[in-house]
């Protein structure tokens, strides 16, 4: 008959080897990870609902986390914001004498389309219409946050395309231009917004391949390649100067309505000034508004930028983030993302941020790091929600395409990550034991040309079937 204490010594010898990682996961993953294109550098943790790390392959080493970095930022807004109220970021317009101001608060879905029903910029236009026949200037104020149009690390050859628009608190239409390329007889044709001035060298050929380029601090858009006969080509650009564009377009609805536009379209920036990084700046607060819009809550936002993985809706989100006892900045919204890792248990070693997008190659994590802070925000009174703003395998947003017909389809919620040379996904997922595993997955260095997702896929239902 057994002791007590042999009774005792074997369930604790039990309950340490259901502990332990089972080296099997491991080998499987590597397998799998092999297979990925020649010079391809991968960090790896998966843990398991135990807090066991089943698989860490290089988990302390730093890699370019990509749109991961939305994690941070999107986290930051559920641990910072009140997302189920009235959104406060919301456009609004003011007289000063004849001129007309429209002031941004940060909203990233103010929006002039034709049938637009919530958060109109012609709403604003109705307002003024219905108070003057003339106005002088049209000026668009974007002061709420400091002119950081850009984040450090951001290339800027990504400047001109719709992922790498500048950032402003007066944003409209995602801060894009929308153009379209028809070929007409032996000519092509551009149509559409006429905010930039267009250096057209499009060909009429047999297939459509149209580029655009335009240099910093240019009002120039070059457009080239080939257009094909039939319905053409949407091209998306992204803006430079947002309040300015914002503006030249309530001018533009104004004049719709009858207003007669005396003076010019003008901006009002707030340069950005380190020192003032991590305090109130005074002067950035909201005046009395003949007119403000009020956006649904900011929780759609968030779930839009994740779904998406839209790089605009995350950068404003980290200046809001920042406006909550700062002046709006990205040294601001960083501070509380900091604020927020060391709460989480994150070493600062392990991380380092420029932005809120992702679009920046300064910025680092490790795969541990990663998975401490998801397991942490799982914890959280609000975690379980902020898993739903995450992209769900074959079913939506960035990951709608991918682990379709597999095991985990529908059971794999994650935020993808893509650069130049950089693929990641993060989140958790459903192993076949119905357990929740909570993993990092990074490739940097990739080949150009070349894709890991195929292979970092595989890794993660290796994973998920081990387990």
């Amino acid at each position: 008959m057994q002791t007590i204490q042999a009774i005792i010594i074997g369930a604790a010898g039990a309950m340490l080897a259901a502990a332990a990682p089972d080296p099997a996961v491991e080998t499987a993953v590597r397998a799998a990870l092999a297979k990925a294109p020649a010079g391809t550098r991968f960090g790896m943790v998966v843990r398991d609902a135990a807090g066991v790390e089943q698989v860490a392959i290089e988990p302390d080493r730093r890699f370019v986390p990509a749109s991961n970095t939305k994690i941070f930022t999107t986290l930051a807004s559920f641990a910072t914001l009140p997302l189920d109220a009235a959104d406060d970021g919301g456009a609004g317009v003011r007289m000063e004498g004849r001129d007309v101001v429209l002031v941004g608060a940060g909203d990233a879905r103010l929006s002039s389309a034709a049938d637009c029903q919530v958060d109109c910029l012609a709403t604003l236009a109705d307002a003024v219409a219905a108070k003057t026949r003339v106005v002088g200037d049209v000026i668009g104020d974007d002061s709420r946050f400091p002119d950081q149009r850009w984040s450090p690390g951001m290339g800027w050859n990504n400047m001109a395309g719709r992922y790498g628009t500048a950032t402003s608190a007066l944003t409209l239409d995602d801060n894009e231009l929308v153009l379209t390329v028809t070929a007409k007889g032996d000519r092509a044709v551009v149509g559409g917004s006429d905010y930039y001035r267009i250096d057209n060298r499009i060909r009429v050929g047999t297939t459509n391949a149209v580029a655009f380029e335009r240099m910093p601090g240019s009002d120039v858009l070059r457009l080239s390649g080939t257009v094909a006969p039939g319905p053409g080509v949407t091209v998306r650009t992204g803006v430079e100067d947002a309040a300015h564009h914002a503006a030249w377009m309530f001018a533009k609805l104004l004049r719709e309505r009858g207003v007669r536009v005396t003076g010019s379209v003008a901006v009002r920036h707030r340069p950005h000034r380190a020192e003032e990084d991590g305090g109130v700046v005074e002067g950035a607060t909201l005046p009395p508004m003949l007119a403000r819009l009020q956006p649904g809550p900011l929780i759609e936002d968030v779930t839009v930028t994740n779904k998406a993985s839209q790089n605009l809706h995350a950068e404003l989100l980290l200046r809001r983030i920042g406006r909550v006892g700062g002046g709006g900045s990205i040294g601001d919204g960083l501070k509380r993302v900091e604020a927020m890792m060391a709460s989480a248990g994150v070493p600062r070693s392990a991380w380092d941020l420029s932005d809120g997008s992702g679009m920046s190659t300064y910025n680092r994590v490790t795969p541990r790091a990663m998975v401490t802070l998801l397991t942490w925000a799982q914890a959280q009174p609000w975690g379980a929600r902020w898993i739903e703003t995450l992209p769900v395998g074959g079913v939506d947003g960035t990951l709608s395409r991918r682990f379709r017909d597999t095991p985990l389809a529908g059971k794999i919620h994650a935020k993808t990550g893509t650069l130049s040379g950089v693929s990641a996904l993060a989140g958790t997922m459903t192993a076949a034991s119905g357990q929740t595993l909570t993993f990092a997955l990074y490739a940097n260095d990739n080949p150009d040309g070349t894709s890991a997702t195929p292979t970092m896929d595989a890794a993660l239902l290796a994973a998920a079937a081990a387990l």
